[in-house]
Formats: structure tokens, C-alpha cells, sequence
């Protein structure tokens, strides 16, 4: 059982990560339930009720033994590591707020995973995806709409969900578009003229009343259109066009990022436009190796520039 101050103490602490860490509603959501797991183990584990003051008690011991429950319960190494990055986070809020001591939840030690980088499409498969999307559908409009969605994932390396974020009030598209990402994080990406023309045509053939306060695009019965819709969409031309299953919507927007860089982008700039906080997140996410990193390094930095 959870004690009031405890479930207080989490709620504080929640609070605290929407308001200055700029976490989405999502994130916070997902933070709350890592967290309300471990303290409903603790409880049990402990045979007592997990209030303030038995947390200060917390043991490497019982680190070890919620990590191998969480295991038992098939929870792999990535979400097992995000889980204890909340709970580690959540001990540090309480070491401030209440003077209790953390070290053994900080000392805990998550499991190694293989970080997945990404794959994305050749330039010529990318072109074949937005030229093929929408042609499943047999009507227009949806076929225009689906095109104009993979588009923009490609065309200005937006993520599913901050393409369908937009709204009527966002039409016509400017040449750039303001857009709030991870994290509430803004960043201005510019609209390539191709991406403007398939959100007009799209407009224009869309049978749903397209307002200021509308979403943009639409499903098929005039309800905001879900990244489902979207993905199967992908999923049909990459199994029309005999692409990898690694094809999804996501990875029009890895291949902007790469086709970018490979065209001799700067890795910084990149970085802007996805929206990334850390230039290693942007490295991962384009393939770039270390080769190519100290390349755009020995371009940029003043000093290496003076030594050519």
C-alpha cells in the first residue's frame, strides 16, 4: 500500500517534471506509472505500507530483487532502463524534499541494450513511397491526404505526430513552419515548395470543412486522422513496392536527416530541424560514423579550420 505522502510526494514531483522539464502529458503519464509500479512492489516486498520514511530505507537488496521481478514479469532491458531512470529521478526529488538518502536506488545499476539505430530509405525508395502512398485507397481526396502527410515526413523531417498536430490555421502552409516538438521544445523548419503543393491539392479535395480551429487532415468519417491510419498506409506501399519491413513513417523522417547529411549538411543544422536536444541523438539517428563526424568537426570548428 502506498501512503498519502507518498502518493503526494509523486504527485509533486510529476508536477515538477511538466512544468520545468517541459515533459509532454505522455511522458509524465508513463513516468507515473513507472513509478506507482515500483513503490506497489516495494509495499509488498517490504510487507508494509510504502510511505516517506520507508523509502529512505530502500536497499540495493530490494533494487536487485524489483529488477528481477520487473524480468519475471518479460519487461525487456530498454523499458527496464526507462523505468529505473524514473524511479532514480523520483529518489533524487525526494533527497531534496524530504533530506532522505537515495544512494542505494542511485547506485542501481540498469541493464545494457543494444541501441537500435536507424535505417532509412534510399533517396529513389523514398520518392517511390510518396508517389505510391495514397494509390491503394481508390478515393482522391484520402490519396491525396496521405501523400501530403508522408511528404511532410520527408520534406521537412517532421514526426507523425507534429504532422498531424497541424491545424487549418496553418493554411496556406508558409515556406516555414513553427513547430512545437518533444518536450514542448519549438523549433522552425522550412516547407519545401513540394510539400506546400500536396497540402493544397489535399485541402482542396478534402470533403470535411477544413477551419482555423480543424484539425488538417481528416479520416475517412471527418474525425481527426490517427498516425494508425497513417502507418498502415505506409505499410501497403511498402509491401506494394517490396521494401523492408524497417519502411514505416518514421523512417521518412531518418531519411531526410540522412539523404541531408549525405549531401553535405551540417550536422548542427540538422540537429535544429529534427529538433533534437543532443548532437549525439542526431549522430545516432542519421548512421553517421565517427569518420564523418570529425569531417563536419574539422569543417566547423575555427581551430581545425586554421590548421588546413
Amino acid at each position: 500500500m502506498i501512503s498519502p505522502a507518498a502518493r503526494d510526494a509523486l504527485q509533486a514531483w510529476l508536477d515538477t517534471a511538466r512544468a520545468l522539464r517541459g515533459a509532454s502529458d505522455n511522458t509524465v503519464d508513463a513516468y507515473g506509472r513507472d513509478v506507482a509500479e515500483f513503490l506497489a512492489f516495494f509495499s509488498e516486498h517490504a510487507g508494509g505500507e510504502a510511505g516517506i520514511a520507508a523509502l529512505g530505507r530502500v536497499t540495493v537488496t530490494d533494487m536487485r530483487a524489483w529488477m528481477a521481478h520487473m524480468r519475471a514479469r518479460d519487461i525487456g532491458p530498454r523499458s527496464l532502463a526507462r523505468k529505473l531512470s524514473a524511479v532514480k529521478s523520483f529518489f533524487r526529488f525526494l533527497a531534496d524534499r524530504e533530506g532522505l538518502d537515495p544512494s542505494a536506488v542511485l547506485a542501481a545499476r540498469g541493464p545494457k541494450f543494444t541501441r537500435k539505430l536507424p535505417r532509412p530509405l534510399s533517396p529513389g525508395a523514398a520518392r517511390e513511397v510518396i508517389e505510391t502512398v495514397g494509390e491503394s485507397s481508390g478515393i482522391p481526396w484520402i490519396t491525396a491526404r496521405d501523400t501530403a502527410v508522408v511528404t511532410l515526413l520527408y520534406g521537412c523531417g517532421l514526426r507523425i505526430s507534429e504532422a498531424l498536430s497541424l491545424t487549418g490555421a496553418d493554411l496556406p502552409l508558409p515556406e516555414t513552419l513553427r513547430i512545437t516538438g518533444k518536450g514542448g521544445k519549438e523549433r522552425v523548419v522550412p516547407v519545401l515548395a513540394a510539400a506546400r503543393d500536396a497540402v493544397t491539392l489535399y485541402a482542396r479535395l478534402c470533403p470535411h470543412p477544413i477551419t482555423g480551429a480543424s484539425p488538417l487532415f481528416f479520416g475517412l468519417r471527418g474525425r481527426a486522422l490517427g498516425p494508425r491510419a497513417v502507418q498502415k498506409a505506409v505499410e501497403r506501399t511498402r509491401l506494394r513496392l517490396g521494401l523492408p519491413a524497417t519502411a514505416t513513417p518514421h523512417a521518412m523522417r531518418h531519411s531526410f536527416a540522412t539523404h541531408l547529411l549525405n549531401a553535405g549538411g551540417d550536422l548542427r543544422a540538422i540537429q535544429e530541424l529534427l529538433g533534437h536536444a543532443s548532437l549525439s541523438t542526431t549522430q545516432a539517428y542519421t548512421g553517421v560514423d565517427t569518420a564523418r563526424l570529425m569531417e563536419v568537426y574539422s569543417a566547423a570548428h575555427p581551430r581545425a579550420r586554421g590548421k588546413a
